[in-house]
């Protein structure tokens, strides 16, 4: 427990450091009421619980929203939830809450709280709970303020809770779990582990902002062929030859992008695993970082991220609900099958369906929205991977990261380009929609053209 509050306090001041360095002007409210801080605790007992893709996005979503509640009753420029969260019901006992509290202690306080209520390892949440409390001690807040945004982002939490119990993750256990079809065409477990589909059913969970898992259908597949002269061998063979031929920048990318939470290596009978970021994690800790050096206050970081993670969740359950729909064969199998059975990627093959490319969809997606809020041509450095061992990359716009991370996909071996560009108008039209919808509920771009 101890290595762990270490762990967080040397990233809090890695972070803390970085935001220093990028912004000239000191921040409007303390260091310790850093959002980025929150969501690196919650990325952090995440990552130390493998949690799958989807299901860190759906965390993220949930975790940010409780925070988002309390900042929008605050701060009346700041939307409501219910204007563009489907079927949301809003809170009045937060509007209507009689007591002198911290909004922003509680909102910070929210993040902890909700991932406390939804991860597995809701010990280790606990403790940064205590942490943070003993942290406002310090620092001489008032103890009946502390206590009152204790008392306000428990309440907020609560609620989202509530309302997260109604997306049908619950019954996801109970729905039948997938089986390899006897059909050439069809994914099937690949090495070095094999492991089953992760979360087949996910097409069935509620989305958030947008109408349904299928609102956003890409373009339809190129029709499964094995033949030398056909269109999808050509898709294949793509594959093969670029891995024959990457160049050191083409492998750097692939790496870095990777986020692989499953990544096991083996020698000999031993299995090792790796524990990894996941995509939407590094997307939200790129959200993190810039709304950091965009200089933004409390209030509108935390909307930032709230609209980053909801727009995530939304995007990997119209991802995934093609993926099980498709069910298309990863370029590993069918490498080893017609072309070199001793071909391998250069990165490890995900355990599911190959399209549409996850990072293509939920890249875009997320590049998408922080344009309309922070403007194209936002140069920074994401510098967010390094404590999952990778370095820093440096990027002139959101768009270009994502194009970037759609094409590490190529190079890594585990995508065909056919799935990297429809993945890539996926994630855009997904973005599209969200866009069209905050912005009519008055959520306007935070910079000036």
């Amino acid at each position: 427990m101890k290595f762990l509050k270490l762990s967080l306090t040397i990233l809090f001041l890695l972070v803390c450091q970085y935001s220093r360095a990028q912004n000239k002007k000191k921040a409007t409210y303390p260091d310790y009421l850093q959002p980025a801080h929150a969501i690196n605790t919650v990325t952090m007992v995440m990552v130390h619980d493998v949690v799958s893709p989807p299901v860190a996005a759906r965390y993220y979503a949930y975790c940010t929203l409780g925070a988002y509640d309390i900042v929008s009753v605050n701060n009346k420029k700041i939307p409501a939830l219910s204007t563009f969260i489907n079927n949301y019901p809003g809170n009045s006992s937060l509007a209507n809450a009689n007591v002198n509290y911290d909004y922003k202690i509680a909102a910070y306080y929210s993040i902890l709280e909700t991932a406390k209520l939804l991860l597995p390892s809701d010990f280790m949440l606990k403790d940064n709970e205590d942490a943070f409390i003993e942290l406002l001690q310090k620092t001489k807040v008032p103890e009946d303020i502390i206590t009152n945004s204790v008392k306000v982002a428990e309440n907020a939490s609560a609620a989202i809770v509530a309302f997260s119990k109604k997306d049908h993750y619950s019954q996801l256990s109970a729905l039948k779990r997938y089986t390899p079809i006897k059909d050439e065409s069809k994914w099937y477990p690949t090495p070095p582990m094999y492991m089953e589909a992760v979360e087949p059913n996910w097409k069935t969970i509620r989305t958030l902002v947008i109408d349904s898992a299928t609102q956003y259908k890409p373009k339809p597949l190129i029709p499964f062929n094995k033949d030398t002269t056909s269109e999808f061998y050509g898709q294949a063979k793509a594959v093969y030859d670029a891995s024959k031929n990457l160049s050191p920048e083409q492998i750097n990318q692939a790496l870095f992008w990777d986020c692989n939470p499953f990544a096991v290596t083996t020698s000999g009978h031993m299995a090792i695993g790796y524990k990894k970021i996941s995509p939407g994690g590094h997307w939200m800790h790129i959200a993190c970082l810039v709304a950091q050096k965009a200089n933004l206050g409390f209030d509108e970081s935390v909307m930032v991220i709230a609209l980053n993670g909801t727009t995530l969740m939304d995007a990997f359950v119209s991802c995934w609900e093609e993926k099980f729909t498709s069910n298309r064969i990863r370029p590993e199998t069918f490498i080893n099958r017609f072309i070199d059975v001793k071909w391998q990627p250069t990165l490890q093959t995900p355990p599911f369906p190959e399209y549409t490319s996850g990072h293509a969809v939920i890249s875009n997606a997320s590049a998408e929205l922080l344009t309309y809020l922070l403007g194209d041509n936002f140069a920074y450095t994401d510098n967010t991977e390094i404590p999952f061992g990778s370095g820093q990359r440096d990027f002139k716009s959101f768009r270009q990261a994502a194009a970037e991370a759609s094409l590490s996909r190529f190079y890594g071996g585990i995508h065909y380009m056919q799935s990297i560009q429809n993945g890539n108008d996926q994630g855009k039209n997904l973005a599209a929609g969200i866009i069209n919808k905050i912005k009519k509920a008055g959520i306007i771009p935070l910079y000036k053209k």
